[in-house]
């Protein structure tokens, strides 16, 4: 098989006997390396010093004293951040059980390494993935997409690109109306063969408009995170819109579609904003009845996706580890 998003370091982890990655000195040294780490050539003697021992050490431990020591306040809370995510990565036997940990006991961890821990743990979700499409749509899951109507069509480009790559203008490009000049490309069947090789430049962008292709990939992406991490055989339907249906229970895989499943439990009217906020629809069923709990039974599940005012999509995929209505669900340690 080709592969794919060699940033996220998966190649530096092993894997047990149920394919679930392992913590390994290289990944925490990919840590170290990164710019929010690395120190500067100005940096402190203090900050210099530790970040040499732990490339030598990265289980050594670290005194909040030796953080308190660093002089500039950016590279304390960072450090601090860095320690305690490497502290809780080696209590747990593997990554996805560390990532199962964080979201059922909601301990907060910078966003940065919140989508860092999905990247890697997607990316071995879907090793074997063959499709361009679902692999791009499984980046919305770790990655702000912009988002913009042209045409008809919903259309998604990586924020971070977006936001840090001025080039040569394209057509598509235009579309967006971004305050710089972008070149963008939309991944379709006559470049999807080329997805590998450019998978870590994020560059490609993405039709999101319902009944076509990429809330079809979305919604394999979704089943595949739910399999990985809690075993359980799941199927996903985008729908169109959502009329007439009993909302007996919901996951908002965002925090606007958390806003709008919330309104609309509670038989509110949504607003033409709330309405054109909406970037996704679906059903989910259980091919296991047997673990749903006894309230929602025989029921379908709804996933709602929505962008923010500022046509940003932000998911959360940590709602569908604890918002599911499964019981006595084993949780993974």
């Amino acid at each position: 098989m080709k592969d794919f998003w060699l940033s996220c370091g998966h190649h530096l982890l092993d894997r047990d006997e149920r394919g679930r990655l392992r913590m390994t000195d290289e990944f925490v040294k990919l840590y170290l390396a990164r710019p929010e780490l690395a120190p500067p050539t100005d940096a402190c003697i203090v900050e210099r010093t530790l970040h040499a021992a732990l490339l030598s050490d990265p289980w050594r431990p670290v005194t909040q004293a030796e953080i308190d020591m660093i002089v500039d306040a950016d590279a304390r809370e960072n450090w601090q951040h860095m320690i305690a995510l490497r502290n809780h990565l080696a209590a747990h036997s593997t990554l996805e059980a560390a990532y199962m940990a964080l979201v059922r006991r909601n301990i907060r961890v910078p966003s940065l390494f919140a989508d860092q821990l999905v990247h890697v743990i997607l990316r071995n979700a879907l090793d074997k993935c063959a499709d361009a499409f679902v692999l791009r749509a499984a980046e919305l899951f770790y990655r702000p997409q912009r988002l913009t109507v042209y045409g008809g069509s919903l259309l998604a480009a990586d924020q971070e690109h977006v936001d840090n790559n001025a080039v040569t203008a394209s057509p598509l490009a235009a579309m967006f109306a971004f305050p710089d000049q972008h070149d963008i490309e939309m991944l379709s069947d006559e470049n999807a063969a080329r997805y590998w090789e450019r998978s870590d430049r994020f560059d490609l962008a993405f039709d999101l408009t319902a009944g076509r292709r990429g809330l079809f990939a979305l919604g394999t992406v979704i089943e595949s995170w739910v399999k990985h991490l809690l075993d359980i055989d799941i199927t996903i339907e985008p729908l169109s819109e959502l009329r007439n249906v009993a909302l007996t229970w919901y996951v908002g895989l965002d925090a606007n579609g958390t806003r709008i499943g919330d309104a609309l439990w509670h038989g509110a009217e949504l607003d033409d904003v709330a309405r054109n906020s909406v970037v996704g629809l679906f059903r989910m069923t259980f091919r296991d009845t047997g673990i749903v709990l006894e309230t929602v039974a025989g029921e379908a599940i709804y996933l709602i996706l929505a962008m923010a005012p500022d046509k940003v999509l932000r998911m959360k995929p940590q709602n569908l580890v604890t918002g599911l209505p499964v019981q006595d669900l084993e949780i993974m340690t």
